[in-house]
């Protein structure tokens, strides 16, 4: 298969996708009150942290520019959590919330897992793939609060 993004694009796409997953868990905190879903979601913002690093870490290495998510988007994020718990901050809307942003990334993220092709670098792939996983687990974990 061809490759359509380049191993940079996406690990720039890594590293922008768990930028934004830290936004929203900034953003999002302070309207948790469940001790329960605080702890899960406490848990997924260090996982992030660790992906961005290794995204860092392989930028440099592969001399990538990585770039900060759009400020329109992060606004209209930061936005969307506000008006979304605004009336309702159960864990249970909380989890809703958290899992239509997981879900978003997976497949932006598989999109990317074919995009990259047979021949994307295997370190490259490995976080992709990891990246992916995490994400997968943490959309297990928060149904668990639905």
């Amino acid at each position: 298969m061809e490759q359509i993004k380049s191993d940079s694009e996406i690990v720039a796409e890594i590293y922008r996708n768990a930028q934004l997953a830290l936004n929203s868990i900034s953003d999002i905190m302070p309207e948790v009150e469940d001790g329960g879903i605080r702890e899960e979601i406490m848990r997924e913002h260090e996982e992030y942290e660790k992906v961005c690093s290794r995204a860092a870490q392989l930028a440099l290495k592969y001399n990538i520019d990585l770039k900060e998510p759009n400020p329109i988007k992060k606004a209209m994020m930061w936005s969307a959590i506000k008006m979304g718990t605004a009336s309702d901050n159960s864990a249970q809307n909380i989890a809703q919330m958290m899992i239509r942003g997981t879900v978003n990334g997976i497949t932006s993220l598989k999109t990317s897992l074919t995009d990259g092709g047979k021949d994307m670098d295997a370190e490259v792939r490995k976080l992709l793939n990891d990246l992916i996983n995490i994400e997968e687990s943490f959309e297990k974990k928060l149904k668990k609060f639905l």
